[in-house]
């Protein structure tokens, strides 16, 4: 199957009005990458039912499904993102006998009182946050004494995406290469248990897992990947050679991570707890 064949039967496209990266984000991203790491996160997270739980940065809200899965009835879920769109996905896929309350809301200003929560769950997102303390900050204070924490966020980028950000950098642009590193700038152990410790969590433990996630074929993920991110943009205006040229380049070099059932993608990951 040729790469625009590949495309064509993912359900990627080119040229057609109307795309939105966050339902892209639920259909493509979620399943690879996204649900594998947050069923680890709840896990992790070892929520019980009748908890208040908080969900912040939760995108199109797989993290909020499952948490309010295992909190039960009795348990008050809450998802809160900046992103409209992501949060209107979130309520489009979440059913309708799953109460959950969904806020519109930076990460740095919780728009909650103080104590009501007993667990704060924050899955690949606290990279992108400009102040990161105040965010722990406000993470804490909406948190019971005692209440907990549970975060993830990407290690140092793995080769796989080296090869994606040298790409992007070529043919789309140092900006478009940015967002791209932006997700792996949170990447130091040390970093992020001072930046814990420093909003004023106790028992904090901080670790690495690498992690071995199973991916589409090489084209059919480059392009899944990009229209599921605001690098959408960036691609579209680069115009159909040079999409042509990312493919190409992209592609021929992650052949070395593919086999037939598709890219094999390690990543490491950290995971950190602590306690307010």
């Amino acid at each position: 199957m040729s790469a625009s064949q590949n495309r064509e039967a993912a359900g990627v496209s080119w040229g057609v009005s109307g795309v939105n990266p966050a339902e892209n984000y639920e259909r493509f991203f979620v399943p690879a990458i996204g649900a594998p790491l947050a069923a680890e996160l709840i896990e992790i997270a070892g929520l019980r039912a009748g908890e208040r739980v908080l969900d912040v940065a939760c995108g199109t809200g797989v993290v909020t499904r499952l948490a309010a899965k295992r909190v039960g009835a009795d348990g008050k879920v809450a998802g809160l993102d900046l992103n409209p769109g992501m949060l209107a996905v979130a309520r489009s896929v979440t059913p309708s006998n799953m109460p959950v309350q969904w806020y519109e809301a930076s990460a740095e200003s919780l728009p909650l009182p103080d104590g009501s929560f007993d667990v704060v769950l924050c899955q690949l997102g606290l990279q992108f946050v400009p102040d990161k303390t105040v965010a722990l900050e406000e993470m804490r204070r909406v948190l019971r004494p005692g209440g907990r924490v549970i975060m993830n966020v990407p290690g140092p980028v793995g080769s796989l995406f080296v090869v994606a950000d040298e790409a992007f950098a070529r043919h789309l642009g140092q900006e478009a290469a940015g967002f791209l590193r932006m997700v792996f700038s949170l990447n130091d152990t040390r970093e992020i248990e001072k930046l814990i410790r420093g909003a004023g969590f106790r028992d904090v433990d901080v670790r690495r897992d690498t992690k071995v996630l199973r991916l589409p074929p090489p084209a059919e993920f480059l392009w899944q990947y990009v229209q599921s991110t605001p690098l959408v943009a960036a691609a579209e205006q680069a115009g159909k050679e040079r999409r042509a040229a990312l493919e190409r380049d992209v592609v021929t070099k992650w052949r070395q991570f593919a086999d037939d059932r598709g890219l094999k993608y390690q990543q490491d990951i950290i995971f950190a707890t602590a306690r307010k």
